[in-house]
């Protein structure tokens, strides 16, 4: 072999060695089965809720009517669009009540409170979501509704200049403003924990460098911990809002429906949240009453999934700060 013919050999690419596998051991297997297992048992789940709901609506969109004592005569959709409304304005106010109040907490937390302070109060935030909301119902009825309907009267009195307190004022408080704020309530342990923890997330040299520069500390949460956390605040309003929408027993025990568009918030005549409709009409509905029913709750199904998709859409945006300190 001549020196060249030597050279080109020695300069050849050596083929890449074969990868090794890794043995997988029995618990490892059992565990990647376990949890392939339970993802597509979600799915299957979904997809079965989601074919129920298709399957038994079908009957509620026929153009006969005439035999279906829940509609009366009347189109499916003029009757659902009341529902939808009610069940998007009532949670379009707690949410507005409930943001205000839950970034606060969750600030105080993370950056006010003492140690010992803050997780005192972090494990009432988070005894407060474990609550059933049937308990909250009847706190809501029994002790707030009452509280607040004097309250209500002087709104209604000297504040009726503003739209929404005008109108005929109900004499129990049972209104849409009182169910407002008991789902305000059951929002406020959920958007906190989130917002708590995503505070907590923001880079300490963004902190360290607004102060050394002279900043307070309502400076420094102002211009550096808020705009970080803009994603995962509005990620938590939207998560306390899928839970507003899907409320039934707090909003049916508090709560005088009655099947009206109105943006008054003070009145006896309130408009009803579709989880409410349906536990107050189904002991009662028979035949193709149940399928308008269970449409009104595929109508309730598409609108929260649409919430918490875009919730998770925007906790994916994100995701890229998740290792930021």
């Amino acid at each position: 072999m001549t020196t060249t013919e030597q050279a080109q050999t020695e300069q050849a690419p050596q083929a890449p060695p074969a990868p090794i596998k890794a043995k997988q051991r029995l618990g490892d297997r059992v565990f990647s089965g376990t949890a392939l297992g339970a993802g597509i048992v979600i799915l299957v789940v979904l997809a079965a809720v989601a074919t129920f709901l298709v399957i038994q609506s079908v009957p509620a969109f026929q153009l006969d009517t005439s035999d279906n004592h829940i509609l009366n005569g009347e189109s499916f959709w003029t009757y659902v669009w009341p529902l939808v409304f009610g069940t998007l304005w009532a949670s379009f106010m707690a949410l507005v009540i409930a943001a205000p109040i839950s970034i606060g907490i969750a600030l105080f937390i993370s950056h006010y409170a003492p140690r010992r302070l803050a997780s005192f109060l972090g494990y009432i935030i988070d005894l407060l979501a474990a609550v059933p909301s049937v308990v909250f119902g009847l706190w809501g009825g029994l002790v707030l509704a009452p509280l607040l309907q004097p309250i209500y009267a002087w709104l209604n009195e000297n504040a009726n200049w503003v739209p929404f307190f005008q109108g005929q004022v109900s004499s129990t408080g049972k209104t849409i403003m009182t169910a407002a704020l008991v789902l305000a309530v059951m929002c406020i342990p959920i958007m906190t924990a989130i917002c708590r923890e995503v505070f907590l997330q923001t880079p300490k040299l963004h902190e360290e460098a607004a102060l050394a520069l002279g900043a307070t500390r309502w400076e420094m949460v102002r211009m550096a911990v808020l705009p970080f956390a803009r994603g995962g605040m509005v990620s938590a309003a939207m998560l306390a809002l899928g839970r507003a929408l899907g409320e039934t027993m707090a909003v049916t025990m508090v709560l005088s429906p009655s099947a009206v568009v109105s943006f008054l918030v003070l009145t006896a005549t309130n408009p009803t949240p579709i989880p409410a409709n349906i536990a107050l009409a189904f002991p009662e509905a028979h035949g193709t009453g149940v399928n308008t029913l269970v449409a009104t709750g595929l109508i309730l199904f598409i609108v929260t999934f649409a919430v918490n998709a875009l919730a998770r859409w925007i906790v994916a945006r994100r995701a890229e700060f998740s290792g930021a300190n």
